[in-house]
C-alpha cells in the first residue's frame, strides 16, 4: 500500500468518525436556533397586540404577528426537518445510509427547537415552571414521529427524477394545503393575510421547482440522445475505413 492510500484510507476512517458528530451538531444548531427565533418573534407579537380592545381583536393586525403566524405554523415546523435533511445530505452519499443520517437529522432538529422554544418561553415567563414542561408531551413526540420521515424527505431533494421533484414540492404544497385547511390566525385579516403571503409564495415556488425540473429533464434527455446518435455511427465509421 503506498503512502497516498494509506492517507486516503485513514482520511475516511476519520471521516466515518466525525460525520456523524457534524450532524449532531448541524441538526442541533439549526433546531434550537428556529425554536429560539420563534419563540421570540412570538413574545414581539403579544408585546404589539391590544387584545382589551374589540376593534383589534376582531380586524387588528400587526407585522410582528402576521410573522409569528407564518414561521410557528405546522408547514415551517415541517420544512425546518426537510431543510436539515438536506442540509446534512452529501452528494454521491449510498442511499440508505443518506436517509437513515437525515431522518436522524430532522427529529434532532425538531427535538432541539421544541427544547429551544420551551426553554426561552419559560425565561419570558419568569421561570414559573420547569421548560420541559412547558410543552405538551405530544409535541415531544411528534418531533420524532414526523422529523424522521421529513428530513429523508430532505435527503432526496437533491436526487434527479420524480423521486426528486416530489422531495422539492412537499414543503410549498404542505404549506398552501395548510392554509386551506387549517389557516393560522386569531380573526379572519390575520388569516387572510397569512393565506394570501403563503399562497403566493408557495405558487411561486412550485412554479419553479416544476419549471426547473422539465428544462433540466429536457436538457439530460437531449444529452442523452445526442450521446446515442454519436455513440451508434461509431460501428458504421469503423465499417467505411474497412
Amino acid at each position: 500500500m503506498t503512502n497516498d492510500q494509506r492517507h486516503g484510507s485513514r482520511w475516511q476512517d476519520f471521516s466515518r468518525v466525525t460525520r456523524p458528530v457534524e450532524i449532531l451538531v448541524s441538526a442541533l444548531a439549526v433546531g434550537a436556533g428556529f425554536g429560539a427565533a420563534i419563540s421570540l418573534v412570538n413574545a414581539l407579537s403579544h408585546s404589539y397586540a391590544d387584545l382589551e380592545s374589540r376593534a383589534y381583536t376582531t380586524s387588528g393586525w400587526s407585522i410582528a404577528e402576521i410573522m409569528s403566524v407564518l414561521l410557528d405554523s405546522g408547514w415551517a415546523w415541517a420544512g425546518l426537518a426537510v431543510a436539515v435533511g438536506w442540509l446534512v445530505t452529501r452528494a454521491g452519499k449510498s442511499c440508505p445510509t443518506a436517509l437513515a443520517q437525515a431522518g436522524a437529522a430532522g427529529a434532532l432538529a425538531l427535538l432541539a427547537a421544541t427544547a429551544a422554544y420551551s426553554i426561552v418561553d419559560t425565561i419570558r415567563s419568569g421561570g414559573q415552571f420547569p421548560w420541559y414542561e412547558s410543552e405538551p408531551p405530544l409535541w415531544w413526540v411528534a418531533s420524532v414521529v414526523f422529523g424522521a420521515p421529513l428530513g429523508a424527505v430532505g435527503a432526496c431533494v437533491k436526487r434527479s427524477g420524480a423521486i426528486g421533484l416530489l422531495a422539492r414540492l412537499t414543503v410549498p404544497i404542505g404549506a398552501a394545503v395548510q392554509m386551506a385547511v387549517l389557516p393560522p390566525g386569531r380573526n379572519e385579516v390575520v388569516e387572510t393575510i397569512g393565506k394570501t403571503i403563503v399562497w403566493t409564495v408557495a405558487a411561486a415556488s412550485i412554479g419553479f421547482i416544476v419549471v426547473r425540473f422539465l428544462l433540466v429533464e429536457r436538457r439530460r434527455r437531449s444529452l442523452a440522445a445526442t450521446e446515442s446518435v454519436r455513440l451508434g455511427d461509431r460501428p458504421d465509421q469503423a465499417h467505411d475505413q474497412q
